[in-house]
C-alpha cells in the first residue's frame, strides 16, 4: 500500500441525512438538518458522554480515522520503503460555527494531532497531510452549495482587493469576537505548525470565537471538490507536501494562479 486518502466525516450528527438533502437539492431537508444542528448547539453537548455515539463527530471524525492510521502504519512495521507513505487526512477550515457545534472543528483538529503522533517517530516511513478545505462545492453532485459558493467567493476577493491599513468586515468581526469572548484565544491560521496548535480533547475550546470562523468565512474562499481531489493527487506524489494544506496551498499545488480568470469564473458553475 503506498499511501492512504481517508475521507469518511460528518458536518451535522443526523446520520449522513444532510448529504443525501445536498445530492438531492433538497432544500427544506437540508434546512432542518441546520437548524437541528443550530438547536443542539445552543442547549449544549457533553462530548465525553457521546463521544461513543454511532454517527457523532468523534465517532466519524476522529476515532475512525485513527484507527485507519493506526492500521496503515501497523501495516508498515518491520519493511523499509525509498520514501515515506503519505497518509492524507480531509479536514476542514473552521468556517461553520457558530451554524455547526465547534465540535466539528475539534474533532479535526484531534484527528490531525492523533495521526501526527502516530507518525510522529517514524517520519522517515510516513508523513502525514491534513488538508483543510473551505466549503466544498459541486454544481451538479452538491446544487445547493453553488449560490453559497458564489456569495463566498465574492467576499473573498472583495476582502483580498482592499487596501493595507483599511479595515474590513472580517476584522472587525474580530476584533469584536476578542472584545467579547472572554475564553477565546488568539485563532490559529492553517500555517500553524501541529505541535503548536491547541488541544481540545477536554471539551475546552481554544478555537477562537465563532466570530473568528464567520471572519474566515468571508476571506478564505470555497473550493470545487474537482480541485480538492486533484490536490489530494498531487500530495499523493510530492514528498515535499506535509502538514497542513489549506485552500492557498491547494491552488498553488493545482497551478491555479496560473490558469487564469476565465477558467477560476468557469470553475464555479462547473
Amino acid at each position: 500500500m503506498g499511501g492512504v486518502v481517508h475521507t469518511l466525516g460528518t458536518l451535522i450528527e443526523d446520520g449522513g441525512a444532510y448529504k443525501a438533502a445536498l445530492k438531492e437539492g433538497d432544500l427544506p431537508k437540508m434546512i432542518g438538518g441546520f437548524l437541528g444542528s443550530v438547536m443542539d448547539n445552543i442547549n449544549g453537548r457533553n462530548p465525553l458522554e457521546e463521544d461513543k455515539k454511532q454517527g457523532s463527530y468523534e465517532t466519524l471524525n476522529r476515532d475512525a480515522a485513527l484507527r485507519v492510521c493506526e492500521a496503515f502504519v501497523t501495516s508498515g512495521e518491520n519493511r523499509t520503503y525509498s520514501s515515506p507513505r503519505p497518509f492524507v487526512y480531509i479536514s476542514a477550515e473552521d468556517i461553520f460555527r457558530p451554524v455547526i457545534p465547534a465540535r466539528y472543528i475539534e474533532t479535526k483538529r484531534e484527528a490531525e494531532r492523533g495521526i501526527e503522533a502516530l507518525i510522529a517517530n517514524k517520519v522517515q516511513q510516513y508523513r502525514g497531510v491534513y488538508m483543510r478545505p473551505s466549503l466544498v462545492y459541486h454544481a451538479h453532485y452538491r446544487p445547493l452549495t453553488t449560490p453559497a459558493a458564489v456569495l463566498l467567493d465574492l467576499s473573498a476577493a472583495l476582502h483580498a482587493k482592499v487596501p493595507p491599513g483599511i479595515p474590513k468586515p472580517s476584522d472587525v468581526l474580530r476584533t469584536l469576537g476578542s472584545a467579547f469572548s472572554p475564553r477565546t484565544t488568539t485563532p490559529y491560521p492553517s500555517s500553524t505548525p501541529m505541535n503548536e496548535q491547541p488541544d481540545t480533547s477536554n471539551g475546552v475550546s481554544d478555537l477562537g470565537s465563532p466570530l473568528d470562523s464567520i471572519a474566515n468565512a468571508m476571506t478564505i474562499p470555497p473550493i470545487h471538490v474537482d480541485h480538492v481531489a486533484e490536490a489530494v493527487c498531487v500530495s499523493l506524489q510530492s514528498e515535499d507536501v506535509k502538514g497542513v494544506v489549506g485552500v492557498d496551498r491547494m491552488r498553488e499545488l493545482i497551478g491555479w494562479h496560473q490558469m487564469g480568470s476565465e477558467h477560476q469564473l468557469a470553475s464555479v458553475s462547473r
